[in-house]
């Protein structure tokens, strides 16, 4: 049942022009930049803050125009011999699985068919890979969460629009007023705490760490490479982006599971 619901959500996904769209969008970056530098690396770093800006982005909005475009079809599959629980996986694979793939994909196709890549770049462009596979899944479950709470589909995406500019723009505001306002204080173990709380920050620092690129940090990268060693970083910077994803999911289908359709 499960396979069949996930193949079933993925082929009404692959009809949506949004799909479409961040496929073709993502390969026209990355050949645009590899014709325009001429080198893997630089195209790699590039692409870093359009991925963390973009995949959130896409994630939010397209998980929630998404879920309330399909929620008359949710409801009548709810009346079926359907587990609940069963049914909210194969909607996050559905909607989550064809984004991964169209993001990987449209990164992934130029640099194979231009070729010359080395194994430093093939880690450094599997990671970004990767990390914007994990945000596009916590996007997606961030998504279904305010969804399934929210009925009003105006108020749904105003909060997933607000949810993306906190992480992706206000939280390194509010980090810049904490230092400036704070900055006599011993605060930067407080700040190695802060930087938890934030999914697209954590993505962030693991890949500028990967690409040794210290001075696009900035003062939350600077403060975590100097109080931990680049394998404990990753280490704990993994683990909390690893609590990223399952929290949402979990609260999405705690939700799911106790919303009266």
């Amino acid at each position: 049942m499960m396979s069949t619901l996930v193949r079933f959500h993925i082929k009404n996904a692959l009809r949506s022009r949004w799909l479409v769209a961040h496929f073709v969008l993502y390969l026209l970056m990355t050949e645009g930049l590899l014709l325009a530098s001429g080198a893997s690396d630089k195209t790699l770093l590039s692409l870093i803050n359009v991925v963390l800006l973009l995949v959130p982005l896409v994630g939010l909005v397209f998980g929630t125009i998404h879920q309330y475009n399909g929620r008359e079809f949710t409801e009548l599959l709810l009346t079926q011999p359907v587990h609940r629980s069963v049914l909210f996986g194969s909607l996050l694979a559905g909607v989550a699985l064809p984004l991964v793939a169209s993001f990987g994909l449209g990164v992934f196709l130029p640099f194979a068919w231009h070729g010359g890549v080395t194994w430093d770049q093939g880690v450094r462009m599997a990671t970004l890979i990767g990390l914007g596979s994990a945000l596009t899944i916590t996007s997606v479950a961030a998504a279904f969460m305010v969804s399934t709470g929210q009925t009003d589909r105006v108020r749904g995406i105003g909060m997933a629009l607000g949810l993306w500019l906190t992480y992706a723009v206000l939280f390194d505001g509010a980090v810049l007023v904490l230092v400036t306002t704070f900055g006599h204080w011993p605060i930067e173990k407080a700040l190695l705490g802060v930087m938890l709380f934030n999914p697209v920050d954590l993505s962030r620092l693991i890949l500028l760490q990967v690409f040794d690129a210290a001075a696009m940090m900035g003062y939350t990268g600077a403060v975590f490479t100097r109080f931990f060693t680049s394998v404990t970083g990753y280490v704990i910077a993994a683990a909390a982006l690893l609590i990223w994803m399952v929290l949402p999911i979990l609260a999405a289908r705690r939700r799911f599971l106790a919303q009266d359709f």
